[in-house]
């Protein structure tokens, strides 16, 4: 515990008395220093025992009131006065004491047989042994923390031993921020309003951390694992330096827990590999039922992904397979595959976890049809490598994604070559936006209109004129094909300047 103007006043080699400020004795001394000057304030840094004979200070109340003013304000934690035989003073001065006792400032008076270095001597003895007191201390609580590490029971008695020492809430999450384990009060409170935060630091991965005020509270998070995110470490709470230099010691600790734990899943995660080897030679629909709900996976729509790691294939899938609830993954030709809910968001899920890599993704369909939805992800494959994101299967999508692949000014100039007539005709745009819509409907001159909202006359005049300018007819397929290919291509072309602007 810091060291206390109670505490060097009880020093009985000192012999020290106090004037003014009684009441304000516990405040922390963290030096004592010696000055003569008038406004000694600058050359203070706080928490300073300032020890003066007042030999240049005038002894009037205004005087002493700005001298007091100024040492306060320099943040000294209290004022000693030397008094002694061929000193200024053989007793402290009333103005003084009564400047002090405004101020609230602890005075003491130092005897004549007692020099500054004395007393100086004494504060710097304390805080050196205070400061051996606090490694003393973080000694003993590294002891223990390592002591419940090597018990071999898991998280939970780590962060007990570190609540016990330190007094602070510690909670332990896995990297999509869901509680492993936690001690302390007010971990709760925090993982539900410090959620903002925990995202922030695990989007970063092992380069993230965070501290932030949550609640009023002071929050810290801290990235868990070797050289992959494992978990994040919350920490509840202000930490003193020396229980700062204890949070790196904890943090190795639980990585290197998180890392046994991830080697000690490694029979489940092939357990589960296996089930998604079942999944995909499942003859029945009821059969792939089975394997789902073993793998506790319910969702009445599964998809399939396949992602293509630069490297590490294994930790890619074994990210995937923790982040995607009863999700099953394997690694097959290289490439992770991985089926999952149909509730759930992938494009999150790969951002997350597989950033920057190919990846398919195959359409919804019934459990039992899960072989065609991961064959639809890696035909996709190619498709992610030539975008550089990932390519989703899409009922009706097909065409909007070969587009996506051809060179923008040639679709431009494709479309502008077909429907360059109908944009003179009508700079407005309406004869392009009629016939695009009544293309994208099969010809519904009714859907058109309720799309449009215009009448269906309107949709019909519309689409004889376009007809009549671009020379093309209706009847013809080769003509409906050209009109069709262009209206997607120019939308394909907005759609990528879009998404680059």
């Amino acid at each position: 515990m810091p060291f206390h103007l109670a505490d060097l006043v009880t020093i009985p080699e000192l012999h020290l008395s106090v004037v003014a400020g009684s009441d304000r004795l516990d405040r922390p001394v963290e030096a004592a220093h010696t000055s003569e000057l008038v406004r000694p304030g600058e050359w203070l840094r706080g928490g300073e025992l300032l020890m003066t004979i007042g030999v240049l200070l005038p002894m009037d109340l205004a005087s002493c009131r700005a001298y007091v003013r100024d040492v306060t304000d320099g943040g000294a934690c209290g004022l000693a006065l030397g008094l002694g035989h061929g000193l200024p003073y053989q007793h402290a001065p009333a103005p003084l004491v009564t400047a002090a006792e405004e101020a609230g400032l602890p005075l003491l008076t130092v005897p004549d047989e007692i020099p500054f270095i004395a007393v100086t001597k004494a504060v710097f003895a304390a805080r050196a042994a205070e400061q051996r007191r606090e490694l003393e201390r973080a000694f003993e609580t590294q002891r223990r923390l390592t002591t419940a590490a090597a018990s071999g029971r898991g998280l939970s008695p780590i962060l007990k031993a570190w609540t016990e020492a330190t007094g602070l809430g510690v909670a332990v999450t896995d990297p999509l921020g869901r509680l492993i384990a936690a001690a302390g009060r007010g971990t709760a409170d925090l993982l539900d309003s410090g959620t903002d935060l925990v995202q922030q630091v695990a989007a970063r991965g092992m380069r993230g951390s965070g501290i932030s005020i949550v609640g009023g509270t002071h929050a810290e998070v801290q990235p868990l694992g070797a050289q992959r995110l494992r978990g994040l470490l919350i920490l509840n709470g202000s930490m003193a330096p020396t229980t700062r230099l204890l949070s790196s010691g904890l943090v190795s600790l639980l990585s290197l827990e998180l890392e046994r734990r991830h080697l000690a899943e490694e029979p489940e995660r092939r357990r589960r590999s296996a089930l998604l080897e079942r999944l995909l030679d499942a003859t029945s629909a009821g059969q792939a039922r089975d394997v789902l709900g073993a793998a506790g996976l319910t969702a009445d729509t599964v998809r399939g992904l396949v992602v293509e790691p630069a490297s590490e294939a294994a930790e890619v899938a074994a990210d995937l397979a923790l982040a995607a609830p009863g999700g099953l993954a394997r690694i097959s030709a290289g490439a992770v595959e991985l089926v999952v809910g149909g509730d759930l968001d992938v494009q999150e899920l790969l951002d997350r976890f597989a950033p920057g890599c190919p990846a398919g993704i195959g359409s919804l369909v019934p459990p039992g049809s899960a072989v065609s939805s991961i064959r639809q992800a890696r035909n996709l494959l190619e498709v992610s490598r030539l975008t550089g994101r990932p390519a989703e299967a899409q009922v009706s999508g097909s065409s909007r994604l070969l587009l996506g692949l051809g060179d923008r000014r040639a679709l431009r100039g494709y479309a502008d070559a077909v429907l360059g007539a109908l944009d003179g005709a009508d700079p407005a745009g309406n004869l392009v936006t009629t016939l695009a819509t009544w293309l994208d409907t099969g010809g519904s001159w009714d859907e058109t209109s309720r799309l449009l909202n215009v009448h269906r006359h309107t949709v019909r005049n519309r689409i004889d004129k376009a007809m009549r300018i671009t020379g093309r007819r209706l009847d013809d397929a080769n003509d409906r094909f050209d009109l069709w290919l262009a209206t997607r291509s120019r939308q394909a072309s907005r759609d990528a300047t879009h998404s680059t602007g």
